[in-house]
């Protein structure tokens, strides 16, 4: 954001497009619940909170997924299985900071932000796994079994929906990787705070989730932990509140490494969450998500290949579209380049190498597979979508 500042860029301008945007639309949408415009703050308040949260957010939490996704199982979560942290950020931090002297798997390409998470602690070692763009980035439950065993991975990290290919681990898959890491004993850390952007299935049936919380069977021993929040699912990224999912003992140390990394996440705000993990709100909220960025999704992958910008995979989550320049004029083709092409007209992207996660910088910068690849949002809204698209046709065909 540093070198589109020094574009001129700034977030109110109408003749600037974010496509680097990670955050969506935070306003009204149709069909959604109504934004919260107001956050009482009570006396104790101006207290700190317990650093797991408040009990009664925890509660809700476990509520929710256990009404969502696991009615009638024998096996439930408690607000034992939750802490509450400031943001997602903070909860991935919480939990790796809470591993032993391990091997830690993960996947090439994933979220820019695993490079700092993956390279701040010392005590454990990050093993690359590397996903094949030709294959659309699948991964079978054979060679996860053969990197776990073969590597000695005593936990694994994910997005899923995966940032920012927007590939998605579900249904019969999904259990099974469960089930993996069940019987292996490696713990899957999962970062699903995309869950509610699932574009797979037939709209007309109604909204999807994918969380790894519906094949768990036994909360508290299955190793399994699970990261979301208000951020990306609810709309509300300036609250900074997000919770962790997991076995009892799991959140004991991430609890206590949140004593000493950051304290807690404030009291008001997660008081002003719980009513958010309604059951009416929630399915509001994901109609008109799925509603509203389905049609976003629609538009952005449609002016892009028209553009020559293709994709290995269409996204089946998130709001991002994973685009190759390998069919672009030649001056276009390396991922930095189109950066800096784009923000001569008003436009930002995310180059590809920077979903290369490399902990340490052990690889060289040139060796990444991702130099002809860039990440596009359709976060931003739709007009704003436009205008930005009209300019990068622009500059794509100056450049033929």
């Amino acid at each position: 954001m540093s070198e589109a500042a020094r574009h001129g860029y700034h977030p109110d301008s109408p003749d600037w497009t974010n496509f680097g945007q990670g955050q969506p639309e935070a306003s009204e949408i149709p069909g959604a619940p109504p934004r919260v415009r107001h956050v009482d703050i009570l006396d104790e308040d101006h207290e700190y909170s317990a650093v797991a949260g408040l009990w009664e957010l925890r509660e809700a939490v476990a509520e929710y997924y256990n009404r969502e996704f696991r009615r009638g199982m024998p096996s439930q979560y408690s607000a034992e299985n939750v802490a509450i942290s400031a943001g997602g950020r903070t909860g991935l931090t919480r939990v790796v900071a809470s591993l032993g002297s391990i091997h830690l798997g993960h996947f090439l390409p994933d979220y820019t932000a695993y490079e700092e998470l993956l390279d701040i602690f010392k005590f454990f070692t990050p093993i690359p796994i590397l996903l094949d763009p030709d294959r659309a980035y699948d991964f079978s439950r054979d060679e996860l079994e053969r990197e776990i065993a073969g590597r000695g991975l005593s936990a694994l990290l994910l997005s899923n929906p995966c940032n920012p290919t927007g590939k998605v681990i579900q249904g019969e898959t999904l259990r099974s990787w469960v089930s993996t890491a069940r019987k292996l004993d490696c713990t899957m850390i999962l970062d699903e705070f995309y869950s509610h952007y699932v574009w797979t299935g037939d709209p007309m049936e109604g909204f999807r989730e994918v969380t790894a919380a519906r094949f768990v069977e036994n909360v508290d021993e299955d190793p399994v932990v699970i990261i979301n929040g208000l951020t990306k699912n609810w709309r509300y990224p300036g609250w900074r509140v997000s919770w962790t999912l997991g076995p009892k003992s799991v959140i004991d140390r991430v609890s206590s490494a949140g004593s000493f990394l950051d304290g807690g996440a404030t009291r008001p705000m997660q008081r002003a969450a719980i009513q958010m993990l309604g059951e009416d709100h929630v399915r509001e909220e994901i109609a008109a998500i799925q509603a509203r960025f389905r049609h976003k999704r629609a538009l952005l992958l449609g002016r892009l290949s028209s553009m020559g910008i293709r994709t290995d995979c269409a996204p089946d989550g998130t709001f991002y579209v994973w685009g190759r320049l390998d069919a672009l004029p030649p001056a276009l083709r390396d991922g930095m380049d189109f950066f800096k092409k784009a923000l001569e007209v008003g436009c930002i992207c995310v180059p590809g190498e920077f979903f290369d996660v490399n902990p340490g910088r052990r690889r060289a910068d040139r060796m990444s597979r991702f130099k002809g690849h860039v990440r596009f949002s359709f976060g931003p809204r739709e007009e704003n979508l436009v205008g930005g698209l009209d300019r990068l046709e622009a500059m794509i065909r100056s450049h033929s």
